[in-house]
């Protein structure tokens, strides 16, 4: 899916430092489809969309009193993609620890999972659920 109109689900969180998951989701292969700052502050992300190529996308913020979603730290998000290993890699690359490292799963395809700067947990695989 390349339209955000095409998306049906979004996975949403607040972050503490925007700017750094800005940069860390830009490496692991997210794409910017609209970010919106702060007029006073422009460290503060009020809200942002961010689309995973191959379908789904993330919204979140800053975290902030008047925050929508605040569960800094404490958001878990599953990213299929065709070549899990390469995406594992390049958020590991960026900062992320590693929580389960990538291996063949049981009931099909590939995965493994990191927990990002901020402490969330990220799984990228193979595996579409259906």
């Amino acid at each position: 899916m390349s339209k955000a109109a095409d998306v049906r689900l979004w996975h949403t969180m607040s972050v503490r430092d925007a700017d750094a998951m800005i940069a860390w989701l830009s490496t692991i292969g997210f794409v910017e489809h609209a970010t919106y700052r702060d007029e006073k502050d422009p460290t503060v992300v009020v809200h942002a969309e961010w689309l995973w190529p191959g379908g789904g996308g993330l919204m979140f913020g800053s975290q902030r009193d008047e925050a929508v979603v605040d569960n800094v730290g404490g958001s878990a998000a599953y990213v299929v993609t065709d070549d899990p290993d390469a995406v594992f890699d390049r958020a590991v690359e960026a900062g992320a620890t590693v929580i389960r490292a990538m291996r063949d799963e049981d009931y099909g395809g590939r995965g493994g999972s990191v927990e990002d700067p901020e402490g969330n947990h990220w799984s990228f695989g193979s595996y579409q659920p259906s």
